[in-house]
This record gives C-alpha cells, sequence and structure tokens, in this order.
C-alpha cells in the first residue's frame, strides 16, 4: 500500500523529470553510447563499469543544467505562449530559486564526472557548459539558432568518445567522431527546424529568431529535409571510416525511411502531429543506430564474435 511519504518522493521525481523533459534523454543518449562503445571497440564496445557509469552521470547532469538553464532564461516567454504556459516555472509549480539549484548543482554534477573520467573531459567540461547553455539565448539575436542547439547535443559523442580514449585518441578516430558529431548535428538542425513550426505565430509576434520565421515554414522545412539527408549521407559516411557492414547498412536505410516518414507528417498532417515526428521517430532513429552500432562492434562483419 502506497503511504503519503511514497506518492510525495513518486510526484516529486516525476514533476523535475518533466521539468527538464528527462524522457527526452533517449535523443543525445544512444550516440554517446554508440560512440563510447566504438572507442572501446578493442574490448568489445565495453570500457568498463566505472568508465560507464561516469559517461552516463555526466551526460544525465549535462543535459539537466541545460534544460534547468532553459527553462529559467525562458520564463517569461513560456509564461506568454499558450502552448508553454503550463509549464512548471510559469505555473509556480518550481521555485525559481529551486530551478536555479537543480542547475548549478548538475553543473558541478558534471565537472566532478568529467574529473572522474581523465584530464581531457576534465579540462573540456567548462568550454562543454558553456556551450550547451549558451544555446538558450540564441533565440533573441539569430536566425541561426537551431545549429547552436545543433552543436550542443553533437558535444555528446565528443564527450563520451573523449571519456573512453583521452589523449590516446588516433587521427582516424578524430575523424570519425567528428563526422559523427556533425551528422549528430545535422539531425537535430533538422528536427529542431520542424519542432520550431510550433511556435511560428508566437515567436514573429514576439520578435524572436528561428530558421521558420526568417523564411517561412515552407522554405524551412526544406531547409530540414536537406538537413537530415546531410546527416544520412554522414551517417554513411561514418560507416565506411569504421568498416562496418551489414548491420550498419540495414539501420541506415531504417533510418532513412523514418526521416522521410517524419518530413511527411510535417508536411501533410496538422501541428498536433508534430511531436510525433519529433518525439517518436526521432527516439527510433536514435535507438536503430546505437542497436546497429553496438552490433556491429560487439560483432565481426557477419555477426562472428571476435
Amino acid at each position: 500500500m502506497a503511504t503519503p511519504l511514497n506518492r510525495f518522493s513518486a510526484s516529486s521525481i516525476r514533476k523535475w523529470a518533466e521539468f527538464v523533459r528527462f524522457s527526452h534523454t533517449i535523443f543525445a543518449l544512444p550516440f554517446a553510447l554508440a560512440a563510447m562503445a566504438v572507442a572501446a571497440r578493442e574490448n568489445r564496445g565495453w570500457p568498463g563499469w566505472r568508465a560507464f557509469a561516469l559517461i552516463l552521470a555526466a551526460m544525465i547532469c549535462a543535459r539537466t543544467c541545460a534544460m534547468s538553464f532553459n527553462r529559467i532564461v525562458d520564463r517569461e516567454f513560456d509564461k506568454e505562449n499558450p502552448r508553454t504556459a503550463s509549464r512548471h516555472l510559469p505555473t509556480g509549480q518550481i521555485s525559481l530559486a529551486n530551478a536555479w539549484t537543480l542547475c548549478l548543482l548538475s553543473a558541478v554534477g558534471f565537472v566532478l564526472a568529467s574529473w572522474g573520467l581523465n584530464d581531457v573531459c576534465f579540462y573540456l567540461s567548462p568550454v562543454a557548459l558553456v556551450v550547451i547553455c549558451f544555446y538558450s539565448l540564441t533565440k533573441r539575436f539569430t536566425d541561426y539558432t537551431h545549429v547552436f542547439l545543433g552543436l550542443a547535443l553533437a558535444l555528446a559523442p565528443v564527450g563520451a568518445w573523449l571519456a573512453v580514449k583521452g589523449k590516446a585518441i588516433s587521427i582516424q578516430e578524430i575523424a570519425s567522431m567528428l563526422v559523427l558529431a556533425l551528422a549528430v548535428m545535422f539531425w537535430l538542425i533538422g528536427f529542431d527546424i520542424i519542432y520550431a513550426l510550433q511556435d511560428y505565430e508566437f515567436d514573429r509576434q514576439r520578435g524572436l529568431h528561428s530558421l521558420v520565421v526568417a523564411w517561412g515554414p515552407r522554405s524551412a522545412l526544406a531547409a530540414a529535409l536537406l538537413s537530415h539527408m546531410i546527416m544520412w549521407g554522414l551517417l554513411f559516411g561514418f560507416g565506411l571510416l569504421c568498416r562496418f557492414r551489414i548491420a550498419y547498412v540495414v539501420g541506415l536505410l531504417i533510418i532513412l525511411l523514418s526521416l522521410l516518414l517524419e518530413h511527411w507528417l510535417a508536411r501533410r498532417r496538422s501541428l498536433k502531429w508534430i511531436n510525433t515526428a519529433f518525439f517518436r521517430l526521432n527516439a527510433l532513429i536514435s535507438s536503430v543506430f546505437l542497436v546497429v552500432t553496438l552490433a556491429e562492434v560487439v560483432f565481426q562483419g557477419g555477426f562472428r564474435l571476435r
């Protein structure tokens, strides 16, 4: 039987998870874990429990910090926007002081996790925090806010790769890591443009910037499709660099079909379908990429154990 304390704890956890949209961790985390596996491919993709736990902690802390900061600096816009007016800060479900506390504690947790990994991650951790938080300010002055968010998300596979390899990373690995990071960046640019369609009228009236506002929905959607095709090409190049075979090719085909379906939904359906295109299909894309990458790392070409 649930006690009041249990109910309170469950509701509090759910409230804070919704505040930082914890469910959206599924976007960046699979790419980070895939990068971790490729970096540790000499050991069948496993870096050890300590490194794995620290990478997971760093990812969760970084994203929590970035999302908390986003909610804090956008709270006045969220209050005015009918789509976001029911969020936790505008409605007072979470206080501004508590939101700042979560943001700062997450930043400290990220730095500590980076320190536990290696010197490279530790020294770069403040830079990463600046990049992932800076995105939240860009809608105030640039139409290319999606690019900054893409750059922030692209740090996930870079960080995971460096967490495994540190200073021992090779030139070929750097090339593979950067190609994957660029793929993630263009993927994010594409689906963030689609997501921004929901706020087109509000952003235009309030003078907020995005490619949807600057170019109009139709041209912005064309740019999103181009971005996703570049992303797919970069994933193909990543597979070549890593010498992946059949499992990865199957995954690329599923990813391509998912991207095309996402754009079909964005063009043919009402705005209420955007969340389907945004969340479910992109969660599928990242999950498929992780599964097929793990299959290629753990198994050799024809599914033979190394």
